[in-house]
């Protein structure tokens, strides 16, 4: 039996498998980087090790130093997680050569799978429908091997996943970078640059399916999972069942998948990944041998947790009843709280979250591994947290999660939130049409589209002055806003991303006059406090929670949220860019630069590719005209906002 289990891992993933390990009287031990030291998942554990650095490569790659922890502390099971080592077969036979309990499938299972080349023709060979591909090596002739694929074609890394390492091609001249590219990721994301070449099936659906397998022989299916509505290829909204899955359908996918545990011989939790057409016939694309992100969903329309049968797996005990003959229970959907800001093009988001509360409700599990304080940095994948909702049906499901998510308080870090309420409240996913060109058909930006912020203004600039009014050291029992010039407003502007804002208030014995750009706004005042204001606007009243951190004003209605810069009275003129300049559009290390001083450039030409958070962003000329001034070169780290370069147009502004 396990007495003492290591986690290697962090973040939110760490933290549930300690839950469950706990729940089972089992210590636990942390590893952590240095950017995670103060991490909720470390403080949870019962014991935690430091592994020196913040790359990846440095820490949490490092089986070597993983095993001399579990060693340290006399852990005698390892769970990988998911990512960094849960798919190292390497890792995995070390393990076993210290004696090491590795919860997970043998070694020999997670070599065959990967290398997501040979596990194709492994499941071709176990009759499981696969999609045409091969693998590119430094002599292999792309043009060639594509066209006998067929255009577009994917390339993909060979090991590893969530979306990094792929790139879709539509045209032969556009084969090189993207391979180029694909092998850079896939190398700092995976420690390994292998790519391969795949048939790309436009937009299907994304349907995998949950196995389980012990060490006497038996593997089973817990019924498949959409997992379709993706960005960059990562998904961002999962669901059980899939809506696009009948009972036969069900059937097919359930015996293939199980066709293929066989055929490696699988133990523990895994996942076989399909492609499903719009004709329901599916294709193969992959086994990943680890619990998957997406694992909850599964957990709540079965009532299992699949920590624990993975662990009791790994102890050597038989499946149970509960799981050979389980059964879907209503409907689950699970969200991917991300770090990023949308409308900018999913840009990754850095910062400290000042708050992060997401009240508990009926029917809603919230997996995560942040807390209010905790710092997002670049190193390491910006999911904050995975929020699942159950219910009877989808629609409940729908509508229970959707009002989580727009209820809760996320304040000092841009995500995508607004994004995801989006997609719950609209019509064709409602509709089950979740195919993974969903948010091709759906622009993001207007998903994730808030109402008017004029309210919230008012609201940030009331709240503001009543919490000067209750730190006055004089006349502290005037109103807030009052002044003795009655026909002078109060003035305050505030920046909404691209948008300012002028609010205009006064207060008198008549009641609340105020203005939004000068345009009357039709309120009153009910209640004001620092951080609460109540107001009635257009006959409707509101509660208004109000945060204030530095200069922004974070405020949360049944309307929305917003965050609101108080714009300075005074602006330094040092803070305006030459025109002209490519600023970073957000902090990362500088990967390539592909431009000299004095070169001739075009408007959207590459000029400086950045990495953050294990993926590419490529910054480009913003006009045509010479490169006059490069402020980067490849190794160095950048801040948002940083100027990069100056592209001079020859206009002379």
């Amino acid at each position: 039996m396990i007495q003492k289990l290591l986690i290697a891992n962090r973040g939110e993933i760490a933290a549930r498998v300690m839950r469950t390990a706990h729940a089972l009287g089992i210590s636990t031990v942390a590893v952590f980087s240095d950017p995670d030291a103060d991490a909720p998942f470390v403080a949870l554990a019962d014991e935690a090790v430091r592994l020196p650095g913040s790359a990846p490569g440095d820490t949490y790659l490092r089986g070597d130093l993983v095993l001399a922890a579990a060693k340290a502390t006399g852990a005698d099971a390892i769970h990988p997680g998911y990512g960094f080592l849960s798919e190292n077969a390497g890792f995995a036979r070390e393990c076993a050569t210290a004696g090491v309990t590795f919860v997970g499938p043998p070694p020999e299972a997670i070599a065959s799978m990967g290398s997501k080349v040979e596990a194709k023709a492994l499941m071709e060979a176990a009759g499981v429908p696969v999609l045409p591909g091969a693998t590119i090596t430094d002599s292999t002739d792309l043009a060639a091997v594509a066209a006998a694929i067929g255009f577009p074609v994917l390339v993909k890394a060979a090991f590893g996943g969530g979306g990094r390492g792929m790139r879709v091609v539509h045209t032969p001249d556009e084969l090189t970078d993207a391979v180029d590219g694909a092998r850079r990721e896939a190398a700092s994301a995976f420690g390994d640059g292998t790519v391969f070449l795949e048939r790309f099936v436009v937009d299907p659906r994304h349907v995998e399916v949950q196995i389980v397998g012990d060490t006497h022989g038996t593997v089973v299916h817990l019924f498949e999972r959409e997992c379709s509505i993706q960005r960059r290829y990562q998904k961002i909204v999962e669901e059980a069942p899939s809506p696009a899955v009948d009972d036969a359908l069900r059937a097919e996918l359930g015996a293939a998948a199980v066709a293929a545990g066989k055929a490696l011989g699988y133990t523990g939790v895994g996942t076989v990944e399909f492609v499903l057409d719009a004709k329901g016939a599916f294709h193969f694309l992959e086994v990943n041998t680890r619990l998957q992100v997406e694992h909850p969903v599964t957990e709540l329309v079965t009532g299992l947790d699949l920590v624990e049968v993975q662990l009791r797996v790994a102890e050597g005990d038989p499946l149970p009843e509960s799981v050979t003959g389980a059964r879907i229970d209503g409907h689950a959907i699970e969200v991917r709280l991300y770090a990023e800001d949308v409308p900018a093009g999913f840009l990754p988001a850095t910062g400290t979250l000042h708050r992060c509360r997401i009240a508990p409700s009926s029917g809603i599990r919230v997996d995560t591994g942040v807390v209010d304080g905790s710092v997002v940095g670049t190193a390491y994948d910006p999911m904050l947290a995975k929020v699942i909702a159950h219910g009877p049906t989808r629609a409940d499901a729908a509508r229970r999660l959707a009002r989580a998510l727009q209820d809760a308080q996320l304040h000092g870090v841009t995500t995508n939130r607004d994004l995801l309420v989006g997609i719950l409240r609209e019509e064709e996913f409602l509709a089950g049409g979740t195919d993974t060109g969903y948010l091709t058909r759906h622009d993001p930006a207007t998903l994730a589209a808030t109402p008017s912020v004029a309210t919230h203004a008012a609201a940030a600039a009331l709240a503001t002055q009543a919490g000067n009014r209750d730190g006055a050291r004089v006349l502290g029992t005037l109103p807030s806003g009052w002044r003795n010039v009655a026909s002078a407003l109060q003035r305050v502007s505030y920046t909404v991303g691209e948008e300012t804002l002028e609010v205009g208030y006064r207060l008198s014995r008549d009641g609340l006059r105020v203005t939004v750009d000068g345009e009357p706004l039709d309120a009153r005042l009910l209640s004001a406090a620092p951080d609460a204001v109540a107001l009635e606007v257009g006959g409707v009243r509101r509660a208004y929670a109000v945060h204030r951190v530095g200069g922004v004003a974070y405020v949360d209605g049944p309307d929305g949220s917003s965050a609101l810069a108080e714009v300075p009275r005074f602006a330094d003129p040092n803070a305006v860019a030459h025109a002209g300049s490519l600023l970073a559009p957000m902090p990362g290390g500088v990967v390539r630069v592909l431009a000299e001083p004095g070169a001739a450039v075009t408007a959207g030409q590459p000029l400086v590719v950045l990495e953050a958070m294990k993926m590419e962003h490529t910054v480009v000329a913003p006009v045509d005209g010479t490169v006059t001034e490069l402020h980067v070169a490849p190794g160095d780290q950048v801040d948002t906002g940083q100027v990069l370069a100056v592209v001079d147009d020859g206009s002379g502004s």
